[in-house]
């Protein structure tokens, strides 16, 4: 068993597809049109074929208080791997990426928390 989808609500793919490849880096995969939303997935650039990120319409109802709460509490709706947490974190918040955690180290393992400007906390990981 692999995990080849997961997906993070966003309150509008346009903006989230921008943020998601221009800023972040990733690869547009999946662009089909479904009514008023898409299914629109993006993948690293390092692995084409693997685990896509659906960028989801927050449109349910039960959505926006989920987000809203976990925002509020500074939970990460999600974690991207890194290969070095520091120079990611200087690279984003070069290009003017708002970071709600600057990069702390937790045992083996660094962590940062950036808003991904359409509703979301991020965390990006560096195993150590």
């Amino acid at each position: 068993m692999r995990i080849r989808l997961c997906s993070i609500f966003v309150d509008n793919q346009e903006k989230a597809l921008q943020f998601y490849t221009d800023v972040l880096g990733f690869v547009k995969k999946n662009d089909v049109p479904l009514g008023d939303d898409r299914w629109l997935t993006v993948v690293s650039p390092e692995a084409p074929d693997g685990t896509e990120l659906l960028l989801e319409p927050s449109s349910h109802p039960a959505v926006k208080p989920y987000r809203e709460a976990l925002f509020a509490d500074g939970i990460p709706a999600t974690s991207f791997a890194v290969d070095d947490v520091r120079a990611e974190f200087d690279r984003l918040r070069g290009i003017g990426v708002h970071f709600t955690q600057d990069p702390t180290e937790m045992g083996p393992v660094a962590t940062a928390v950036l808003d991904d400007t359409c509703g979301n906390l991020i965390q990006v990981s560096q195993h150590k």
